[in-house]
């Protein structure tokens, strides 16, 4: 007898007497082809078993939803899983209790593109040295939340993303991230990284880095020899006070630079410092120690955040290059009455928002941009509104001089004349008396509260038929103050607060569109059966803080308020009880055609 060679995959059908005799009889049937079964012995199935392939194998309690992919996270292991699959391309083990990754586990593993050890306990004894040799096709690797005290020694030529943010890393080394013509990002914030942790190669052959951060570190100054390729960099919650000459000089392609919370102050830059950086859109140095505008900032800027310095005054050539900024943020500085000289932001013609709250300026700054759509001036020392003070920003759409010191009196009638596009005006704050008057027709929001207000006359409301929202919270209004006819004009209004007056009951004839209505903090004893019959549409009432008792309120307050969802009593003298009127019912829908 002859015996056959059995093919290489393939079953030896020498073995299996009863396999062969199912052959011998399938054979001698009329009308088969004699190689049936023969060609490929795998299509075939064995007698007793299924034909279905058999399971891929899968460490215990992980997923493996593609034949590529193992997810291990958040099952509290102490120990890296055996039986991994060598055909894993995607591992997941974020979220255990991990402290070593053992090499002989690992070094199987060669097809890995993607490993996730993020917030385990890993330390570096526990990653030795050679743990990622063999990992010749890694490009994603998350290691952030562990407790490696330096970086890996080696990590693959191979590697697109690392990331070793919040661990406690004092050091890395020339090949962590040197070398990887492929590398894109590289995370390190939250470490403990000082410039001498930091070698003067550390990215060399790295040419394609785009993201690098090195936030909340202990870096003193701006590191030397940083990827050129840089377009994102975040340095700031460091200790930096100098970015030395030339630093910056490579990154031509850098967008966006993070340096707040830092240490810098004016002879830690110079002229010079930023003037390589053609492409810059996006410059934070907020939270420093600058005393005046740095020189030589890009042309290119859009966004400029010097929020939170000691600037004192703003020299009109330091910005005089920048039209094309949109974004200009000098709040919490020290800008006083001579800050800000007339003119000085004139040149900023594309500006579009000027934040300048919590300065020291004693009036709103002459000369404006003409396209500036917003201006943020609150806790400034704002007195008066003259007559042209705004007039060369017809556009703004947004006015914020909340918390100032303007008196009624000292608000000239035209003041916002000009302000045709206004949409929000927010005044509160102040020391005003009365409403102003020739409120712009288009203002959607208007914020009065914490003024002085004593009466409400529908004069300086009338027009206002786009008004959405007003406050007036924190006044002195009693309803006998409020003249008729005040809320006539006002029919987009819905929502009013009239919260922490002086109010005796609820006031007549409101908006009919209003959906919120803040009463709490008033003296309202009684609701009467009348109280919202000009407001169907009312969603919200609140009446908490009040002296409202048990009877107070009218039982047929509500009735016709189908959608009344909220009712707050809450704070009275007596608890009391609403009922809300049934949910109105649904009108059928049309069919369609």
């Amino acid at each position: 007898m002859v015996t056959r060679c059995p093919a290489r995959g393939h079953p030896d059908l020498s073995l299996n007497p009863q396999r062969l005799s199912l052959l011998l009889l399938l054979l001698l049937l009329p009308g088969l082809p004699p190689t049936l079964g023969m060609e490929d012995d795998a299509s075939f199935p064995h007698l007793g078993e299924s034909s279905q392939p058999p399971p891929r194998a899968c460490p215990p309690r992980c997923s493996c939803p593609r034949p590529d992919t193992v997810d291990c996270d958040g099952l509290d292991l102490r120990v890296f899983p055996d039986n991994i699959t060598r055909a894993a391309q995607h591992l997941s083990l974020q979220n255990n209790q991990l402290q070593e990754l053992p090499y002989n586990e690992l070094s199987r593993l060669s097809r890995l593109r993607t490993l996730n050890l993020h917030n385990n306990l890993i330390s570096s004894e526990g990653l030795p040295d050679e743990a990622f040799e063999s990992l010749t096709q890694l490009q994603h690797i998350y290691v952030a939340h562990n407790k490696l005290s330096v970086a890996p020694q080696f990590l693959p030529r191979s590697l697109r993303v690392a990331d070793l943010a919040a661990n406690e890393v004092t050091e890395i080394f020339p090949l962590t991230f040197g070398e990887k013509p492929a590398l894109r990002s590289v995370y390190l914030h939250n470490n403990q990284l000082s410039n001498a942790g930091l070698p003067p190669d550390a990215f060399r052959g790295s040419e394609a880095v785009a993201t690098l951060s090195l936030s909340n570190n202990q870096l003193s100054y701006v590191p030397p020899s940083l990827p050129p390729s840089l377009e994102r960099l975040h340095l700031q919650n460091n200790l930096i006070s100098k970015v030395p000459r030339g630093a910056l000089s490579r990154q031509t392609h850098l967008r966006e630079l993070y340096l707040q919370h830092n240490q810098l102050t004016d002879s830690g830059l110079d002229a010079t410092t930023f003037s390589k950086l053609h492409r810059l859109e996006y410059l934070d140095l907020s939270h420093n120690q600058l005393a005046e505008v740095p020189a030589g900032l890009p042309r290119t800027l859009a966004v400029l955040h010097l929020g939170r310095n000691r600037i004192r005054w703003v020299e009109a050539a330091r910005l005089g290059g920048l039209r094309g900024l949109r974004y200009l943020l000098l709040q919490h500085n020290q800008l006083g009455a001579t800050g800000l000289p007339a003119g000085a932001l004139r040149p900023l013609r594309g500006l579009h928002t000027l934040h300048l709250y919590g300065n020291r300026l004693d009036r709103v700054p002459q000369a404006l941009p003409r396209r500036l759509r917003a201006l943020v001036l609150p806790y400034n020392r704002v007195a008066a509104l003259g007559a042209h003070d705004l007039a060369s920003t017809p556009r703004l759409a947004e006015l914020n001089l909340a918390y100032n010191c303007l008196a009624s009196a000292r608000v000239h009638l035209r003041a916002f004349r000009r302000l045709r596009a206004l949409r929000s005006l927010d005044l509160a704050g102040n020391q005003l008396t009365q409403l102003p008057s020739g409120l712009p027709a288009g203002l959607h929001t208007l914020r009065l509260q914490r003024n002085q207000l004593r009466a409400l006359e529908p004069e300086p409301l009338a027009g206002l038929h786009q008004l959405q929202e007003l406050s007036l919270a924190h006044n002195r209004l009693r309803v006998g103050d409020i003249g008729p006819g005040t809320w006539h004009e006002l029919q987009a209004l819905q929502v009013l607060d009239l919260s922490h007056n002086e109010l005796s009951f609820v006031p007549p004839d409101l908006p009919e569109a209003l959906e919120e209505l803040h009463l709490q903090g008033n003296r309202i004893g009684h609701v009467g059966p009348e109280a919202f019959l000009s407001t169907p549409r009312l969603r919200a009432l609140f009446l908490r803080a009040n002296r409202l008792h048990m009877t107070s309120i009218a039982p047929e307050a509500f009735l016709g308020l189908l959608h009344l969802r909220v009712v707050d009593t809450t704070g009275n003298p007596e608890p009391v009880l609403v009922r809300l009127p049934p949910t109105a019912p649904r009108r059928p829908r049309a069919a369609g055609p």
